[in-house]
């Protein structure tokens, strides 16, 4: 019998608590290191092979798989979407970040996605993303700017999220297959969150 409060999660699941921030006025931009080797471009009618090849390297390390289970023709709608804005974050030519602003419900935009590669991670790359992901989603006439993350994401995310302006409004829990069990993450990605299959003993 479990203990008060605990909840069984199948084999092949995983499990994350999600927390959703908003920002309900444009916050101020904080300071942000020289960014003589970023560009951030606008993809236009991205191609679903390189959202799914620059999301996958992004979101590898924290179980990314949302969008890499869809259909093409369903991914694409979405993302070639007139009120869906998808960006890439390039550093000295390659593509190591990704940036989603989804503005399809009229007077919000939702943060879908935010990620660097690792090789960005500690460089302040991540602030000067955050600062033109408040640019462009202030941009547009909006009252509500929002986000969520979740604990399989980078252990600062949530915190950062904070510093940012972002504050916290719900928290949910989320069971999911493991993508890893799918195919659709290495099954060496992730290695903080153990793979439990059908048949381990405890």
């Amino acid at each position: 019998m479990l203990p008060d409060g605990y909840s069984e999660v199948a084999p092949g699941k995983v499990a994350t608590v999600v927390t959703c921030l908003e920002m309900l006025e444009r916050a101020p931009l904080r300071a942000e290191r020289d960014a003589a080797s970023w560009r951030l471009r606008h993809v236009q009618r991205p191609e679903a092979a390189w959202y799914r090849g620059l999301y996958a390297y992004v979101g590898v390390d924290w179980l990314w798989f949302s969008r890499l289970a869809l259909p093409v023709g369903e991914l694409e709608r979405i993302i070639r979407h007139a009120d869906v804005e998808v960006y890439a974050l390039e550093d000295a030519g390659r593509d190591e970040g990704l940036l989603e602003l989804d503005f399809r419900t009229p007077g919000e935009c939702e943060l879908a996605f935010y990620g660097l590669s690792g090789a960005l991670l500690g460089q302040g790359a991540g602030r000067w993303l955050m600062n033109r992901a408040i640019e462009r989603a202030w941009a547009r006439p909006i009252h509500r700017f929002w986000v969520h993350t979740c604990t399989l994401d980078h252990p600062g995310a949530l915190g950062f999220y904070i510093r940012s302006g972002f504050k916290p409004y719900a928290r949910r829990v989320e069971v999911a297959d493991d993508p890893r069990l799918l195919g659709l993450a290495p099954r060496t990605s992730a290695p903080h969150i153990p793979i439990i299959e059908a048949g381990t003993s405890g």
